[in-house]
């Protein structure tokens, strides 16, 4: 077990809090791009936040979008054109958009109001030779450019290299992080096998070939794991799976480890990924259909299998499908994290019940703690994603990362905290919001509607065919019910020690993938009053079938995996029907039982009192 947290923990070791936006750069580099631009004979030019992988983590050296603008979210394009220049983001981002970027040069727009598609065809000059780069965008991104720009009355150009990566004199060197074998403990499945399914769904789909140009399909399939990215232990690369005979891996050869390399060359071929170009070319030569993931394979992919004679059909990757329905062994990894997870969580909720009334801490403390507990496992690899650490009206920013300049201190109010953690045998996901001081009446309330459609969730049982759609209502009913309601999703897939964030399946009003057995999600609806307070109760769920006397229809539920308590200072039992609440001590009972033999001293008697029957 590990010792009390002190008062301040260490600064963590997955996470810093240094805000890396200067605004001051943006004018300089704008200007540079343009004339840039001018001098090939192009009138803009699209800069995505993305890399040739389309994911949710870029590698320094790909974050194009950040040293142009200064803007560092996860989703966002900035179009420059030579008389002016926006920065294309969701509603998460407003804020922080126009707090990174310099409006003078650059100008913030919300998604929702102005896409990007319907944003050039409104400002690209009639003529205008709008360029983009190929490996940034995917064949669905580049039609709706290409409509857009028609619309305009101009011309859409493909532009390699990139023009970027010539003024961009510091640009940082790609990623060299080993790739290793995951053990078969852990993926429950052999990479032989998993090539079998896929070669057989590309028999049923009569295709020749899948390129693999997600990351995570990569690792999956071939069970490897690497670090080109952020908390998510991925190796960037690329396969080719054909539809009979050996598959082809690009990697760098001196990332690989030998026991890795013996892994996949027992399979197929290892090839450095300056050799997909050519073995695309020779598909096309072939005259091969070859799907494409139209999530994640780049434009470029099919231009090159085109132009060589083939067809590129871009479609389903049949792995996403695969890998998210997990097995018995991913389950059980699923399983001992969380539990694991949940020890280090009753140690930092312990401390923090402890020192936050005593006034002092700030958010960044509580970060900084709660890693160190995660740490103090002796098994924790990474986070799972930046730790959302927030205070009073931070909170209210669902996406709020804390830095130096933005640290709240910790004082009477609400305290949010969403975070997890990577290990070997399961990635984790969890937020709890808690009291510190005495809550208003408001916050009781919202807290207990919040609780009210997480427990429907957790409760809810549903016919085999059913999609997230059809369940986000559930968990939205009780804020419906009081004029209130959130704008995320109500929850997300998740992987098995790779994202935090998987498709297909979630839940959410665009949720339409069927739920099926294995498949392992978030349960998070929240509240937010922007500038006052933000609640959010996440649990990591498991679709299970169910077995209903009576019943005609195959049924499923969900198995509950998280194990921490709730915030009885924010709970109204008033609000709770005799169902929600015998739940709910059921489930604290669950709690006590599995992991207050994990922990010992304070946390264990904080952990005793948080369980109690309400």
């Amino acid at each position: 077990m590990t010792a009390s947290i002190p008062a301040k923990a260490s600064a963590p070791h997955f996470q810093s809090f240094s805000e890396p936006s200067d605004p001051s750069q943006v004018a300089p580099r704008v200007a540079a791009l343009r004339a840039a631009l001018a001098r090939q004979g192009l009138a803009g030019f699209v800069v995505p936040r993305a890399d040739e992988h389309q994911g949710e983590y870029v590698p320094a050296h790909m974050a194009r979008l950040a040293w142009l603008s200064g803007f560092t979210g996860s989703a966002g394009n900035a179009v420059v054109l030579a008389d002016k220049a926006a920065l294309i983001v969701d509603g998460r981002y407003t804020i922080q958009s126009a707090e990174q970027t310099d409006t003078s040069v650059i100008t913030p727009v919300r998604m929702e109001e102005t896409p990007l598609d319907k944003w050039v065809a409104a400002n690209l000059p009639a003529g205008g030779r709008l360029g983009y780069d190929p490996w940034l965008h995917t064949v669905d991104g580049v039609a709706k450019l290409e409509k857009a720009v028609a619309a305009a009355g101009g011309e859409l150009v493909a532009v390699t290299p990139n023009p970027i990566d010539a003024l961009w004199s510091d640009r940082p060197a790609p990623p060299s992080a080993p790739v290793k074998a995951h053990p078969a403990a852990y993926a429950g499945e052999s990479a032989a096998s998993k090539l079998a399914r896929i070669q057989e769904a590309l028999g049923k789909d009569k295709v020749d070939a899948l390129v693999l140009s997600d990351p995570h399909a990569l690792a999956w399939t071939f069970n490897i794991r690497g670090g080109d990215v952020e908390h998510t232990p991925l190796p960037l690369g690329y396969a080719i799976v054909p539809r009979e005979g050996r598959p082809t891996v690009f990697l760098a050869p001196e990332k690989i480890t030998n026991e890795a390399g013996d892994a996949i060359g027992a399979l197929g071929e290892i090839a450095p990924p300056q050799a997909l170009e050519e073995q695309l070319k020779a598909l096309g030569a072939r005259k091969a259909k070859v799907r494409l993931d139209a999530t994640t394979a780049a434009a470029a992919l099919a231009t090159l299998i085109r132009e060589a004679g083939g067809t590129p059909e871009a479609g389903t990757d049949p792995i996403a499908l695969m890998k998210a329905r997990k097995n018995e062994a991913e389950l059980n990894g699923a399983r001992a994290a969380h539990l694991r997870d949940g020890a280090a969580m009753a140690r930092f909720l312990s401390w923090l019940a402890r020192e936050a009334p005593k006034g002092g801490l700030t958010e960044i403390d509580a970060v900084a703690a709660l890693e160190a507990e995660r740490r103090g496992t002796g098994l924790l690899k990474d986070v799972s994603f930046t730790t959302i650490a927030g205070a009073g009206p931070n909170a209210a920013l669902p996406h709020y990362r804390v830095t130096d300049s933005s640290n709240r201190a910790i004082e009477p109010g609400i305290f949010l905290v969403d975070s997890g953690g990577q290990y070997e045998d399961g990635t984790t996901d969890i937020t709890r919001t808690m009291a510190v001081g005495e809550p208003s009446p408001e916050m009781r309330d919202r807290y207990t509607r919040v609780l009210k459609g997480h427990v429907a969730i957790s409760r809810a049982v549903f016919p085999k065919g059913t999609s997230g759609a059809q369940l986000d209502a559930f968990a939205r009913a009780p804020l419906w019910q009081a004029g209130l309601d959130f704008d995320h999703g109500t929850g997300h897939g998740v992987g098995s020690y790779l994202s935090v964030h998987e498709g297909p399946q979630r839940l959410s009003k665009l949720g339409t993938t069927p739920l099926e057995p294995g498949m392992i999600l978030s349960n998070e609806p929240g509240y937010y009053k922007e500038g006052a307070y933000g609640i959010r109760i996440e649990n990591l769920i498991v679709v299970e079938e169910r077995s209903i006397p009576g019943g005609d229809r195959t049924i499923y539920g969900f198995e509950t995996i998280t194990w921490c308590p709730y915030e009885r200072a924010l709970i109204e039992p008033a609000l709770l029907d005799d169902g929600e609440r015998a739940w709910i001590d059921a489930y604290h009972g669950e709690v006590w039982k599995r992991v207050g033999p994990l922990v010992e001293g304070e946390t264990k008697a904080w952990l005793e009192k948080a369980c109690r029957p309400l």
